[in-house]
């Protein structure tokens, strides 16, 4: 670990403070202010939204300025939304809401390509400890924003208004960390000749669809399971204090694996460690199934949580092996756009399915895409198994 990538880490633990907060309240101020009960969490798919409509513009901007202003400029979108949020809750204007969070979107997106800055920070020896040690900065983040919300929520007469402004100064605070940040500019390519393959070559590859449907799937469970568990706890009588407290231990299980995953990539192989990670949401889905009561929610969603960074540091790991320097910012881009688009889906069918369906139904639901990512990673190991085979015969 180097000086930059210790602020990068804090950079993610910050960023994640954002999202949870987000993922923990705007479902529940939805509910409060939505006109039909089945619309609560279309702030929480404003938010993914918003991330996916920016992943070109920000991997524009990327590719213009340098990772460096572009993060700085997300974060200066943070600050204003999170205002814009607070102002929406104040009003109780439920579709200025959606908006804020559509708008808060652009952050989300920037802060997407955190891992992969951190990639390039180090050596390539380096580079999968590098992804899931940045990865374990979400710690920061598990422990702060629940409890930041948790102490924020009545901090106003208005509900949650006072957890809005608090991450506005989440992202003052971030501003200044991301100023004190050494990350080299690369110029843009003068040639166009020189920028490498087109984005369709690329994502034609095994390589990156497999690391694609792993990075998008696995955050789509994620998402849908988490999304929605707030809205199941309130329904099942829990206060918001126990919710905050499954969140919190299922952003420990999705973070603190990060100190060890680099390390467990490395020596049992990524695809291995992905495989594990499907095994682990299967897993978290049948705790789920078991009952509604507080210690199975905290289980369910804290496997949850480890199963998706096994799945999303693998991902990140195995799309390095598909493109170069140069294709970087479109490559990764397309990846962001994929993930961004699932969980769109997945936030909107949280709150549609748990609100009107229940959250069993939910469950039997994500057993289709953890098992599509378990299908597509036995393709790719059979693919490459062929591929060693072939120049042998």
């Amino acid at each position: 670990m180097n000086r930059n990538l210790v602020l990068l880490a804090i950079c993610q633990g910050l960023f994640l403070t954002n999202n949870i907060i987000f993922i923990a309240i705007n479902g529940l101020v939805g509910l409060s202010l939505a006109p039909l009960g089945w619309m609560a969490t279309l702030p929480v798919m404003g938010y993914v939204v918003g991330g996916a409509l920016s992943t070109g513009l920000v991997a524009h901007t990327q590719h213009r300025y340098g990772r460096k202003i572009s993060f700085q400029i997300g974060l200066v979108v943070a600050l204003l939304s999170a205002l814009l949020c607070a102002y929406a809750a104040f009003s109780r204007n439920f579709w200025l809401l959606v908006v804020a969070t559509v708008v808060a979107g652009y952050y989300s997106a920037n802060g997407q390509l955190y891992r992969f800055a951190a990639a390039e920070l180090a050596a390539p020896s380096f580079r999968e400890k590098a992804v899931s040690l940045v990865l374990a900065g979400g710690l920061l983040g598990a422990i702060v924003g629940p409890n930041l919300a948790t102490r924020t929520k009545n901090l106003f007469e208005v509900p949650f208004a006072g957890a809005y402004i608090s991450l506005a100064v989440v992202a003052v605070i971030a501003m200044g960390l991301m100023a004190a940040l050494r990350i080299p500019h690369t110029p843009p390519v003068a040639k166009s000749g020189d920028g490498g393959r087109p984005l369709r070559e690329i994502m034609r590859q095994p390589v990156f669809m497999v690391a694609a449907i792993g990075a998008a799937l696995g955050y789509g469970v994620m998402n849908l399971l988490m999304a929605a568990t707030p809205l199941a706890m309130q329904v099942c009588g829990f206060p918001f204090e126990d919710a905050a407290l499954v969140l919190e231990w299922h952003v420990i299980g999705m973070f603190a694996p990060g100190f060890f995953t680099g390390h467990l990539i490395k020596r049992f192989g990524t695809l291995t460690i992905m495989g594990a990670g499907v095994v682990l949401n299967a897993l978290c889905i049948v705790i789920a199934l078991s009952g509604v009561d507080l210690h199975q929610f905290v289980l369910a969603l804290f496997l949850l949580g480890v199963g998706w960074n096994f799945l999303f540091t693998g991902s990140t790991t195995l799309s390095l092996q598909s493109y170069r320097p140069e294709e970087k910012d479109r490559a990764q881009a397309a990846i962001n756009f994929c993930v961004f688009a699932v969980m769109a889906v997945t936030s909107f069918a949280s709150g549609a399915l748990v609100t009107t369906q229940g959250w069993a139904l939910l469950n039997y639901g994500s057993l289709l895409p953890v098992g599509l990512t378990g299908v597509a990673l036995i393709w790719l190991a059979l693919h490459k198994r062929k591929a060693l085979v072939q120049p042998q015969t």
